[in-house]
């Protein structure tokens, strides 16, 4: 009888200490936790995870969300992580780059809890990496400025000169000049995902120069308010604000991140997760176009949803041939497309970008 009993203890311990597909939970829900790299509700970046964190909520009702905001990035916010788990929190989610290497060091001393990181590229085998083809969105938005520009003069308004946001500015450039060879797309860089100030400047600068649409890659709307008090358009990014901005707002780069923090955690309830470098396309519904403007004519939403679907279908590619640098430099072929390995280290612009990329 005591060896009975013994063996049921141990193989109870046994089965608490199994890796993420059998976690403890409390009360049977799922423990799960979000860090934001800017307030919860800025507006744009973080906002949209924290949205995507209260879909999670609503639609799985055994899981119980929590969040940090304004965590910063690097060796800070591994004491945010590890507070977390001492209180038994069993899925980490990190909402930022700079994330990365402060997850990747406290999961190897946790490998029952199961940590997500967005947009990096370190992994194991309890940490996996998730992102969005923003790309093709961007190259959406861009069609709808290119075709709407009378000047020619579009700005955008960037935050730091890594790849994701290349990869944007390139994509959105494509879009502007398949439809309009003589726009050009004027770049200043912010180096800061968060700052009103500086964001607002850069558009004040661009208008200044002739700007009649102004884009951004920041994450706040500062750049927007800057276009409306001028009255020209604008291109929002992060979250599909058309409703806080009808006539300024052209459409929006959105994400809806509750699309995959369901996803995995379902896998998690279901003991199939596994980690993974996730990058997800617009049929995934993970990133999206957002409401056109009430100045954006039907000929220009038709040319626009025909590729989106055209997109969904895998019939179009953005990074496709040919295709050249801003120098003229021919850097994919006709009948190519940039590989997925090149588009995720992606350190040159395209032809019709007007701007350099800081080492």
């Amino acid at each position: 009888m005591k060896r009975t009993f013994l063996f049921v203890l141990i193989l109870a311990l046994l089965m608490s200490m199994q890796l993420p597909n059998s976690l403890a939970k409390e009360n049977g829900k799922i423990k799960v936790a979000f860090l934001y790299i800017g307030p919860h509700n800025d507006g744009g970046w973080s906002q949209a995870h924290d949205e995507g964190r209260q879909y999670l909520q609503k639609h799985l009702p055994y899981v119980i969300t929590s969040y940090s905001e304004n965590v910063p990035e690097g060796a800070p916010c591994e004491k945010v992580i590890r507070d977390y788990i001492h209180k038994g929190y069993k899925v980490i989610f990190g909402t930022s780059f700079g994330f990365m290497n402060s997850m990747y060091n406290v999961a190897k001393d946790y490998p029952n809890v199961i940590f997500e990181h967005c947009s990096g590229y370190k992994i194991r085998k309890n940490m996996g990496t998730y992102f969005g083809r923003m790309y093709q969105v961007d190259y959406l938005a861009g069609l709808v400025a290119g075709m709407m520009t009378k000047s020619n003069y579009i700005g955008f308004v960037a935050p730091f000169p890594i790849p994701e946001v290349v990869r944007e500015i390139d994509a959105f450039t494509i879009g502007a000049r398949e439809v309009n060879p003589k726009a050009k797309v004027h770049v200043i860089w912010t180096n800061s995902w968060f700052n009103p100030v500086k964001e607002r400047s850069a558009a004040e600068t661009f208008i200044a120069n002739g700007a009649d649409i102004i884009a951004s890659g920041c994450d706040s709307p500062a750049s927007i308010e800057a276009a409306k008090k001028a009255g020209i358009y604008a291109i929002a990014y992060d979250r599909d604000i058309h409703d806080k901005f009808p006539k300024t707002v052209l459409t929006s780069r959105a994400w809806n991140w509750g699309v995959f923090y369901v996803k995995v955690l379902k896998e998690v309830k279901n003991g199939t997760w596994k980690a993974t470098r996730y990058w997800g396309g617009i049929e995934t519904g993970i990133v999206k176009l957002g409401k056109f403007g009430d100045t954006v004519p039907e000929k220009v939403k038709k040319y626009v949803l025909k590729r989106e679907q055209e997109l969904k279908e895998g019939k179009f590619k953005v990074f496709a041939g040919p295709i050249y640098d801003q120098h003229g430099k021919l850097m994919v072929k006709k009948g190519q497309e940039l590989p997925d390995k090149e588009k995720l280290s992606l350190q040159w612009f395209v032809e019709g970008v007007v701007g350099s990329i800081p080492h």
